[in-house]
């Protein structure tokens, strides 16, 4: 799992968003597997096998009035749809596998997510990606707004995809949430990389020496 670290305003968030081809660089280079990738929106990185759960969740990462299924259909529906029929038996054997593999409670496919508490929305973002078959999960600020519970639960599937070889990057204002999941840990500062922590090196102190502009001393 790869950290990313760095004060409000950062780049963070901005980094991602890049990755996920919701906003076009202007300079630099993407490049997966060894090999460039461009992406002109969303679905370019989709299609590269590039999964957003984005931190504004109730704003970018559902549609409230739908349901589980059809949620976790939203990136894979030419999969589900090939000729623009949907196929719902499909469908729902995906739904099932996929949200028994995130845990899902209540397990209620059908019914609206914005009736789900934000650990279960959060889960059913993730069971998605698992849907289109994604290979890297970006996670911004993962257990924001939600209890706990969901977030030890978030936490192990987070750490369970590591393990079972997904690229993981999180992004977190919570130094403790990145100690916890991050084997590599990138510190930003004014939209740039401050300094890479491995994990011998990864401490909350580490973290802000390098988050947190240096002051010049002025010469005598």
């Amino acid at each position: 799992v790869l950290g990313i670290a760095g004060l409000v305003g950062s780049g963070r968030t901005e980094l991602l968003r890049l990755l996920a081809g919701a906003d076009r660089a202007t300079a630099g280079t993407i490049a997966i597997d060894g090999k460039a990738a461009r992406f002109a929106g969303p679905r370019d990185a989709i299609a590269a096998g590039i999964g957003l759960v984005p931190e504004e969740r109730k704003r970018e990462g559902i549609v409230p009035l739908r349901s589980i299924t059809s949620n976790m259909a939203l990136a894979s529906m030419n999969v589900f749809a090939p000729r623009g029929v949907i196929d719902h038996t499909r469908l729902k054997q995906v739904a099932v596998d996929r949200m028994s593999r995130v845990n899902l409670r209540p397990f209620l496919l059908d019914r609206p997510i914005r009736l789900f508490s934000g650990g279960n929305q959060q889960k059913a973002i993730i069971g998605r990606w698992l849907a289109a078959g994604t290979r890297i999960l970006l996670f911004d600020e993962p257990t924001r707004g939600i209890d706990v519970g969901a977030k030890a639960e978030i936490y192990h599937l987070i750490e369970e995809l590591a393990a079972e070889g997904h690229a993981v990057i999180v992004v977190s204002s919570e130094l403790p949430e990145v100690i916890r999941l991050a084997d590599r840990v990138l510190v930003m500062r004014d939209g740039t990389i401050a300094a890479e922590l491995h994990r011998d090196d990864i401490s909350e102190q580490a973290i802000a020496a390098h988050a947190i502009p240096q002051t010049q001393t002025p010469s005598a």
